[in-house]
């Protein structure tokens, strides 16, 4: 498994929807394309949600990201990520 960062755009309609049952609905959707929900936070600024996921691969992502995007309307980039621990092993 692979870690990504997903990071969420809400359009408008998108917000007049935020609830817990929509966030559990995500959390399945995930975990119905191999993935695991690590965390996520809502954030001020540019980026309105970070969601971090473990998934299988770059198609898993991919596909989570695009199945996100249809069921609640949040535009997403995903992004993979390392640990800093493994970026230093990587740089070596």
């Amino acid at each position: 498994m692979s870690t990504y960062l997903m990071f969420g755009e809400y359009p408008i309609d998108a917000v007049k929807s935020v609830s817990a049952k929509r966030t559990e609905q995500a959390k399945t959707l995930i975990e119905q394309n191999g993935g695991e929900y690590k965390g996520g936070y809502a954030l001020l600024g540019e980026i309105d949600l970070v969601l971090i996921v473990d998934l299988p691969d770059t198609e898993s992502a991919m596909k989570t990201s695009k199945d996100l995007s249809r069921k609640t309307g949040i535009s997403f980039t995903t992004a993979p990520a390392v640990s800093v621990a493994e970026f230093d092993k990587l740089m070596r």
